[in-house]
This record gives C-alpha cells, sequence and structure tokens, in this order.
C-alpha cells in the first residue's frame, strides 16, 4: 500500500490537484488500484455546485488517470518522468460522486508501445460504477 508521500515519489502531481489519496495495489506496468475520499473541503465544493456538490466528471477522470500514471511510472525506466494525456475514448458517468464518497480507482494498462501506453479504467463507489473510459499516455 502507498500512501499520499509514496504516491509523490512516482507521480508529479501536488496539491490541490493530487487526486488519490493512496494505491493499494500496484503492478508496475501492468495495473493499480487507489483511493480517494471525496471530502466537503476537496477545493470544487463551493461552485460544483452550490448546495448540492457533485464532484466533476473531468476530475473523476484526471483521479483515474494519475492512478493509470502510476502504473506505468513505476516502472524504473520511466521514473522522473511524467504521464501525460494522448487520449480519453469511451468515457461514461453512470453514477454522481458526492462529499462523503469514497473513489475506488483502477486502471489496467492494456498496452505499451515506446512511450504511448494505452489504460481501460473504471471508478467505483462500492460496488456501483461512477465512470469507466479508456486513457492513452504519453511518457515524456
Amino acid at each position: 500500500m502507498l500512501d499520499r508521500d509514496a504516491i509523490k515519489a512516482i507521480i508529479p502531481h501536488r496539491e490541490p490537484f493530487l487526486l488519490v489519496d493512496e494505491i493499494t495495489d500496484l503492478v508496475p506496468g501492468e495495473q493499480a488500484t487507489g483511493l480517494l475520499a471525496v471530502t466537503e473541503d476537496a477545493f470544487w465544493v463551493p461552485g460544483h455546485f452550490p448546495g448540492h456538490p457533485v464532484m466533476p466528471g473531468v476530475l473523476i477522470v484526471e483521479a483515474l488517470a494519475q492512478v493509470g500514471a502510476a502504473a506505468l511510472l513505476a516502472l524504473p525506466h520511466n521514473a522522473g518522468k511524467i504521464g501525460y494525456f494522448a487520449g480519453i475514448d469511451k468515457v461514461r458517468f453512470k453514477r454522481q460522486v458526492a462529499p462523503g464518497d469514497t473513489l475506488r480507482l483502477e486502471c489496467r494498462i492494456t498496452k505499451s508501445r515506446g512511450p504511448i501506453g494505452f489504460g481501460e479504467a473504471a471508478a467505483y463507489v462500492g460496488d456501483e460504477i461512477a465512470c469507466s473510459g479508456e486513457l492513452m499516455f504519453a511518457i515524456k
């Protein structure tokens, strides 16, 4: 299990944009699973939406990408590099995510060729799927 400090040693993201609290499972180059506790003091709560906070879908996708980036950047030859979005496909949102929820973020790397990687990702609240899609990464 990796805490926020250990995650920061792998990916370059920092507060307020580090969207993974811990990584519970990591197989470098293959897959990772992480958790994010969605809290009332998250930076987006006051404005999205006042009186009815809903985590923006783009932030859910970003959290999934951070978990996927951890899987790719944990490979020794990628240490110290940055994983950039190169594509986002077939993303679907099935459930709203709100403060008090805990997101389980899963990304399985399906293909990697040179600096380009592809992953299938899904975010869950409990056993309910909140978001799923395909991610493409460029490692530089």
